[in-house]
């Protein structure tokens, strides 16, 4: 009996029909996005595996944010920009599942952009983008607690190297640049955050985000120091304002951070405790159902078996 198997030229067939397949598909989520940040405000809340992400989209949320400290904590690491601790191509290999796992827009928290120098950002973001996002935001922390934001003129340019490897790739992704003063705890993260969110509106950043204010007053004045362009506001704990109240703020986009991989570990270590401090189970009490999960997932498999069979038909 002869086994037959597909010929080269067909196995190149069917991998073209994928390229160009998904090509379409992410050109599509990207002028999804660009639409989303054009006029009301929407919640894009952050997966750190394939199974959250696709729960994500289930629950009808019309964009996701990959989370670089959801994914550490699921790798056993702390959460850090450092190479050594997690690699770029660790990182990217993150994003990619999440973009392959959905059919929703995906925006990539990519911490510093994996270099100190603008040519180095750049090579970075233009990797990033080949991942199918249809966002990316950099930061300006250095990661060093001596001298924790790169200088404005440095953060400026890194800012434009990464607006430039978008612009060359020829994709419709957009840039989010991030002031980290709160963050890093400087003396002044308001002033500070103002000041270097228009520098980075200016030098091509799409969306603007200072993760940290909380208040209304705050996050209404962000609103207007970079306006007409977007603001992001992150919401990691209950600040009193519900998505409507920060929506009639002027806000664009909420994003939650690493707290929903937060919450998740919250569960999961309360009832581990109970079970070994206590010896009981109270833990287990009012656990989603197990045919609830398995049959979304059951149901995730067998539409992307269907999509996969009518790409290579």
């Amino acid at each position: 009996m002869t086994v037959s198997t597909p010929s080269l030229s067909a196995s190149r067939r069917i991998t073209g029909a994928h390229d160009i397949a998904s090509q379409a598909a992410f050109a599509v989520r990207r002028k999804a996005f660009r639409a989303l940040h054009e006029r009301g405000c929407f919640v894009i809340p952050n997966p750190w595996d394939v199974g959250s992400a696709r729960y994500l989209q289930h629950l009808g949320f019309p964009a996701l944010a990959t989370t670089s400290a959801g994914f550490a904590f699921s790798q056993g690491l702390p959460d850090s920009g450092d190479d050594a601790v997690i690699s770029r191509d660790r990182t990217l290999g993150y994003i990619s599942s999440i973009t392959a796992a959905v059919d929703l827009p995906v925006s990539a928290d990519f911490l510093s952009g994996y270099g100190r120098q603008p040519e180095d950002v750049a090579e970075s973001v233009t990797r990033c983008v080949t991942t199918g996002v249809a966002g990316l935001s950099i930061e300006d922390a250095t990661g060093d607690l001596a001298s924790p934001m790169y200088e404005l003129s440095v953060a400026v340019e890194r800012v434009g190297a990464a607006r430039r490897a978008i612009d060359r790739s020829g994709e419709d992704v957009l840039l989010t640049a991030r002031a980290e003063c709160y963050h890093v705890g400087h003396p002044d993260p308001f002033r500070e955050s103002v000041r270097r969110l228009q520098a980075y509106a200016a030098a091509g950043a799409d969306v603007l985000f200072a993760p940290g204010p909380q208040t209304p007053t705050e996050i209404k004045a962000l609103v207007e120091a970079v306006a007409p362009k977007p603001l992001n506001v992150l919401v990691v704990r209950d600040i009193g304002l519900s998505v409507p109240e920060i929506a009639a703020l002027g806000v664009r986009r909420i994003s939650v951070g690493g707290a929903l991989a937060l919450a998740a570990w919250t569960g999961f270590m309360r009832a581990a405790q109970t079970l070994k401090s206590k010896g009981s189970f109270g833990g287990f009490a009012s656990l989603a159902p197990y045919g609830e999960i398995d049959g979304l997932f059951e149901a995730s498999v067998s539409a992307h078996e269907a999509v996969e069979d009518q790409l290579e038909r």
